[in-house]
């Protein structure tokens, strides 16, 4: 079967790599969508501490109850799991206030500081613990859209599910039993006040943007319906702007001196 090969796959990396690096175990940020609930399973199969960590920030009650749902879940199936839940919404809100008025009234700039806030809550329990904060995003969010937040969700010391499209994150948590009320839910970052959802952003579904990924630069494809030339304008559009996300940060190179 193709998801027991993958999910062995990954969680023999995992191990590896934990080895190699004579690290502990695993920390996981837990937000309530499959990306966070499929890394985390992952993780546990290792057999090696997973620490698994809520951390709400605003954060909408539907999304903090299949957190805690897929948090018990894991812990009554692994006792190698732990968790903690870090209310981040006061210390965001003192943030906030402190930022100049032009800055705290920049919806994305705030949305982008609370998911850097929570990388900042990860990584001081994870270097307290020597453990790995390991990745949540998928192939289509870091290496096609770069749809996530640099340096925020972006920042972490492995990427388990980084080469799985959203697709293959939806079969192997089918595959691994991951809570149904998860694997329907409308994927969303939730990093914001109102209701978005991952679509809402993005202007297309992730299948869509799968597709396009695949086949935005073959030369010779069909005839193209008006959806699909749309959608590959998004995916090119995101993309290109989100370079800067996806390469290694520039360094100037000094010239060769004599």
């Amino acid at each position: 079967m193709q998801e027991e090969i993958i999910v062995n796959h990954i969680v023999n990396w995992l191990i590896d790599y934990s080895n190699k690096s004579r690290t502990n175990g695993f920390i996981v940020g837990i937000s309530g969508g499959i990306d966070s609930a499929l890394t985390s399973k992952l993780c546990a199969l290792t057999g090696k501490p997973t620490h698994v960590i809520e951390l709400p920030l605003r954060q909408k009650k539907e999304e903090l109850l299949r957190s805690e749902n897929h948090i018990q879940a894991l812990k009554n199936e692994y006792e190698n799991v732990t968790s903690s839940r870090i209310d981040l919404t006061e210390l965001f809100e003192q943030f906030a206030k402190t930022m100049p008025s032009n800055v705290s009234e920049n919806l994305l700039a705030m949305a982008n500081s609370r998911s850097r806030l929570r990388m900042t809550t990860l990584y001081a329990i994870a270097q307290n613990e020597n453990k790995l904060v390991a990745g949540t995003g998928n192939k289509i969010e870091d290496f096609g859209v770069g749809f996530f937040t640099k340096y925020g969700d972006g920042g972490v010391d492995i990427s388990p599910i980084a080469d799985l499209t959203k697709t293959q994150v939806r079969e192997l948590s089918k595959f691994l039993n991951i809570n149904a009320e998860i694997l329907h839910a409308a994927p969303t970052d939730g990093l914001w006040d109102e209701e978005r959802n991952d679509e809402n952003q993005l202007g297309a579904s992730y299948e869509e943007l799968e597709w396009a990924m695949e086949n935005y630069l073959k030369k010779d494809l069909p005839s193209l319906s008006e959806r699909q030339k749309e959608v590959i304008n998004i995916y090119k559009k995101f993309n290109t702007q989100n370079q800067h996300k996806m390469i290694p940060i520039p360094v100037c190179i000094l010239p060769k001196m004599d």
